[in-house]
């Protein structure tokens, strides 16, 4: 059985690494080629990618960003943010991405999942869902970096996009985002449930406690980025105290 992953995760605007919580009050975390290439010598296993204003301005992923990170990564790098056809993913893959994350134009055309899986391979291809609490206690996809409500069910969604072609899916709780409050792990459980392709978790970790919960709720990996952008934890103190769990992690 493959080691969960440790996945530092650079939001980026304008070439800039930024976070906030809840998707707002975005605040400057760094560069993102010198945030990969530290987090990587620290013992990440992958790093994720996201333009977080592409969709909304309407344009695709900044290339030469996707470069600089490429130049300094000897791991994995999945690359999101204003994929909306396959020319837009093949760009980014020629860039030096590894793995495409889609999530708003999966939304409105579910068909461009098998597109790319058919052009790429499913490996590739990494479905991103924003997932946020709405009334009845059912978890609703969101688009557009969290600003448009779809009426989606997020799990039904997760299954249906494994099914339409996805290899991965990279759940975000959008009301954990930033907090610090720890994964929800109601969400990620129902989830890993419902699919066949690996689950990374994302939104609200702020230690290895959370790390430890999430991948006992069925999380093939987990995502980080408040943690390590503001130097509460680094990657190697991350894996020592899972270790320290029991815990098996790639050291």
């Amino acid at each position: 059985m493959p080691f969960p992953r440790l996945v530092p995760c650079l939001d980026c605007r304008d070439g800039r690494v930024v976070k906030g919580v809840q998707f707002r009050g975005l605040r400057d975390a760094g560069d993102p080629a010198q945030l990969a290439a530290r987090y990587a010598a620290a013992g990440a296993d992958e790093i994720v990618l996201l333009d977080v204003a592409a969709t909304v301005a309407g344009r695709g992923h900044a290339a030469a960003t996707v470069a600089a990170v490429r130049a300094v990564l000897p791991i994995p790098l999945t690359v999101g943010g204003g994929v909306r056809t396959v020319d837009d993913a093949a760009r980014l893959l020629d860039a030096g991405a590894d793995k495409v994350a889609v999530n708003s134009a999966a939304l409105a055309r579910p068909e461009l999942l098998g597109e790319l899986a058919a052009r790429f391979g499913a490996q590739c291809v990494v479905i991103a869902i924003d997932a946020a609490r709405s009334e009845g206690d059912v978890y609703e996809a969101l688009s557009h970096a969290g600003g448009a409500r779809t009426g989606r069910d997020a799990i039904a969604w997760a299954r249906a996009a494994v099914e339409a072609g996805a290899g991965e899916v990279l759940l975000t709780s959008v009301d954990r985002d930033g907090t610090g409050a720890g994964y929800d792990l109601a969400l990620l459980r129902a989830v890993a449930a419902s699919v066949t392709a690996p689950v990374v978790a994302s939104g609200g970790a702020r230690g290895a406690a959370d790390l430890a919960a999430a991948f006992a709720a069925g999380a093939d990996a987990a995502l980080l980025a408040s943690a390590l952008h503001d130097g509460a934890w680094t990657v190697d103190g991350l894996k020592e105290a899972l270790s320290g769990m029991g815990v098996e992690v790639r050291r």
